[in-house]
């Protein structure tokens, strides 16, 4: 078995802690956009889970949106969920409240605990692809279990 990075180890361990049985592959060519993750899965784009960190323009709280590769997330939409308008968060505050670079984000694991919303267009999957700690690296899991991981809210982010 080919050794995982340390980020993309640490995803794995959790995994495991967790009673899960997903497997973390880490690939040579890079995994950094839905696109280029889609292709090396050899899924549908929409299959993606793309984790985006957005910043509570007041409460500077970390807010997490895990939408289908093939959205755009309707910003104004998060704001209502959050309660208060939100931007996109920049690389350090990306790194400071998950523990990891933009482009290998998963949606578990983060330094931080954050509000949580899941793309209701997941639920046409059985299957979805996640990002596991390294722009190379990704795992399949089901959408019961991102949900239960997550406990992410199930909503419309577009």
């Amino acid at each position: 078995m080919i050794q995982l990075s340390p980020s993309a180890q640490k995803i794995q361990a959790l995994l495991n802690s967790l009673g899960y049985n997903y497997t973390v592959i880490e690939h040579a060519e890079s995994t950094r956009t839905a696109q280029e993750a889609a292709d090396r899965a050899g899924c549908e784009l929409g299959q993606i889970v793309k984790s985006l960190i957005f910043r509570g323009k007041t409460s500077g709280k970390p807010i997490l949106v895990l939408t289908s590769g093939v959205n755009r997330v309707d910003e104004k939409r998060i704001s209502e969920y959050a309660g208060e308008s939100i931007s996109r968060a920049d690389a350090d505050f990306v790194r400071t409240v998950t523990g990891y670079a933009i482009g290998g984000v998963p949606p578990i694991g983060h330094n931080e605990k954050m509000e949580t919303y899941l793309d209701e267009d997941f639920l046409q999957y059985k299957m979805v692809w996640a990002a596991a700690g390294t722009p190379n690296a990704i795992f399949e899991l089901t959408m019961d279990d991102l949900q239960k991981m997550t406990e992410g809210k199930i909503t419309q982010v577009k």
